[in-house]
C-alpha cells in the first residue's frame, strides 16, 4: 500500500468564500516578471553609442561662415542647401551627426538658427557643413 493511496482518489477541496480561478488567473501566476524594472533600458540605454562633438577647423569655419552669408544676402530666394550638423544627446554626452536638404526660409544670427522652409531649426552652433545648389561648398 502507497503513502498516499488513501487521498489520491479524494475530489480537491473548493472553498466557500472564494469561487475558482479562471486558468488564465492561474497561469498568469507563474508567468515571468520583470523583477528589474527598467534595467533592459538601462542596459540598452549604456550600449547606445553616441560620437564627440569635432571642432571646426578655421578654414571650416571661415568656409561656413561665408556661405551663411551667401545665405542670408539670397533669403528671397530660399536658397536650397544640403547642410550637416550636430546634434546633441539629451541622455549622455556626446550625440550624432545629421544631414538635412532643403529650402532655407531665413537665418536668424541674432538669435543663432536657421530656419528651413518645412519649420526644421538648426542652430548655427551646430552646423559643421553647408553645400549650396550652386555647387559651392563651405565648411
Amino acid at each position: 500500500m502507497g503513502k498516499y493511496d488513501d487521498i489520491v482518489s479524494l475530489s480537491r477541496p473548493l472553498s466557500k468564500n472564494h469561487p475558482p480561478m479562471s486558468m488564465e488567473k492561474r497561469a498568469a501566476q507563474f508567468s515571468p516578471f520583470a523583477a528589474l524594472t527598467g534595467y533592459d533600458d538601462a542596459v540598452a540605454e549604456e550600449g547606445r553609442l553616441t560620437e564627440e562633438w569635432r571642432e571646426l577647423s578655421e578654414e571650416d569655419e571661415g568656409a561656413l561662415n561665408e556661405a551663411l552669408q551667401y545665405i542670408i544676402l539670397h533669403q528671397k530666394e530660399q536658397p536650397t542647401v544640403r547642410a550637416e550638423y550636430f546634434v546633441p544627446d539629451a541622455k549622455k554626452d556626446g550625440g550624432t551627426y545629421a544631414v538635412k536638404e532643403g529650402s532655407v526660409r531665413y537665418v536668424d544670427p541674432a538669435s543663432g538658427y536657421i530656419e528651413f522652409s518645412d519649420r526644421t531649426r538648426i542652430e548655427i552652433k551646430y552646423l559643421t557643413k553647408i553645400e549650396q545648389q550652386n555647387n559651392i561648398t563651405a565648411g
